[in-house]
């Protein structure tokens, strides 16, 4: 068994097949381009939040067979010796076109492209959809939770809850790119920078001889940290009343406590009442308990005061919606002149139907209030000319069309590799997290919705909509 993983074998076992078949056809220098899109966003939402371009980036630089992934692969019996040979030097040597980390995205237009020859685009399959599917689902999750807290923090706490290790760091790294104030998670703090935060559980409070004993004795310890956990027992008639008790003794005035269990909202509004009274008016009340973003809506709708919010499973694992669905398709090839020959799958299912030809993707900005009201996806060699008036066409509707003028364009999709080579700088944290934070401030309110909410048109071009039109003619 291989006792050092990498993540060159994390790839599904037909990626290889193919590759080992595009090898002895005499396709393995096949130029090829691959679109990243997805066709819904989770949750019935108005737009996602692209992310994990980075561990992308990552892959890509440490992509290489060693010895024991050869071995592993001649063992299996249906591997070429010399297409083995030609592993042994394997290196991403193609291009490859992003939107950058915290991009609000819409389905249908590509995310992420792929110009590379067959063997290298089709192998990266596996790691590129895992590595975008999972964090943009997760961020795209946590940024409903975080609009859903109006302006309140909220924490991701999801770590025992997530689908092993890596959903546990990545996931927390995505929700905190989407806009959480911190994670649980140490590691995540560790390795991505995003503020660990946490302070006791029920255990403690169990461990000491009685509640004000345990409580007592964190504050001590804890004096610039003093967040206590009043629902162990009962909260109204021990835990605040103890939690009063010493922040008062220790004269700890920046303190907080925290709710667990029972009806947050009225909870919430009498501890609120009592902490008031004995003069904490600067203590704050988070709540945690399998919230999410329609729960920490609805309290607030009721009134709890409540301060910030601990969200777990339900955000950690994206439950109501733990699939994001992104898909890597063929969309062109390159003729030995280097001439891009658009490819389109067809399918009964018209979602399934794709754009064919390498893309660009820009994004209109009203002038008159700076807000983005349509993307338009156009063929690779077409520029917009903001001067002019713009004419949209409707990718599910051939009848339908705008036109659209006063406006400002942005290339979303940005080089990351070129010729093999890494050309972006990767941004930290902070500055992917801003980024973040301005995109979803140039979305209209209505396009936020968590129901039925507005239609964001991302549309083609007339060169590509007619040559997607002509393709759907001749191959269907």
């Amino acid at each position: 068994m291989k006792q050092h993983l990498n993540h060159t074998m994390l790839c599904d076992f037909y990626e290889l097949t193919m590759a080992n078949g595009y090898f002895q056809s005499d396709m393995a220098g096949q130029i090829c381009y691959f679109d990243v899109f997805f066709r819904s966003v989770p949750d019935g939402g108005g737009f996602a939040i692209a992310a994990g371009l980075e561990q992308i980036i990552d892959y890509i630089q440490d992509l290489t067979f060693d010895r024991e992934d050869l071995d592993f692969l001649r063992e299996k019996g249906c591997f070429d010796e010399h297409f083995l040979d030609y592993l042994k030097h394997f290196r991403f040597t193609g291009d490859i076109w992003a939107v950058p980390e915290g991009t609000v995205v819409f389905p249908r237009e590509p995310i992420l492209t792929v110009r590379a020859p067959a063997i290298e685009a089709q192998f990266i399959e596996t790691f590129v959809l895992l590595a975008l599917n999972h964090q943009s689902l997760i961020a795209t999750k946590a940024s409903r939770i975080v609009r859903a807290a109006k302006g309140r923090p909220v924490m991701e706490f999801g770590s025992r809850r997530a689908q092993g290790p890596d959903a546990a760091l990545l996931g927390a790294r995505a929700a905190y790119i989407a806009g959480c104030a911190g994670t649980a998670c140490t590691q995540a703090d560790q390795l991505f920078g995003a503020p660990s935060m946490g302070t006791m559980a029920h255990s403690w409070i169990q461990m000491f001889p009685d509640e004000l004993t345990a409580f007592r004795t964190y504050c001590k310890l804890y004096p610039h940290n003093a967040t206590l956990l009043v629902d162990t027992y009962n909260v109204l008639r021990s835990g605040v009343p103890n939690a009063i008790r010493v922040f008062k003794e220790l004269g700890i005035q920046d303190c907080a406590i925290r709710l667990d269990s029972g009806d947050l909202a009225y909870l919430s509004r009498k501890a609120r009442e009592m902490l008031d009274q004995a003069g904490l008016t600067r203590c704050k009340i988070t709540a945690s308990n399998s919230l999410d973003e329609y729960i920490i809506r609805d309290l607030l709708l009721q009134g709890a005061r409540l301060d910030s919010f601990g969200v777990g499973e339900r955000l950690i694992t994206s439950r109501s919606a733990p699939v994001f669905g992104g898909v890597y398709k063929l969309v062109a090839v390159e003729d030995e002149a280097g001439n891009v020959i658009p490819k389109i799958k067809i399918s009964e299912n018209p979602a399934k139907i794709t754009t064919p030809h390498f893309k660009k993707v820009w994004r209109l900005y009203d002038r008159k209030d700076g807000k983005a009201f349509a993307d338009l996806v156009t063929v690779h060699d077409e520029v917009v000319d903001e001067s002019k008036p713009l004419k949209l066409f409707d990718p599910e509707a051939t009848w339908k069309h705008s036109t659209v003028t006063d406006f400002r364009a942005e290339e979303l999709l940005k080089p990351i590799f070129l010729g093999g080579r890494l050309v972006y700088e990767k941004p930290g944290m902070e500055e992917i997290r801003a980024y973040c934070q301005e995109q979803l401030d140039l979305q209209w309110e209505e396009v936020k919705r968590f129901e039925n909410p507005h239609n964001y048109y991302v549309d083609l071009s007339q060169k590509l909509w007619d040559m997607k039109q002509e393709l759907l003619q001749r191959e269907g």
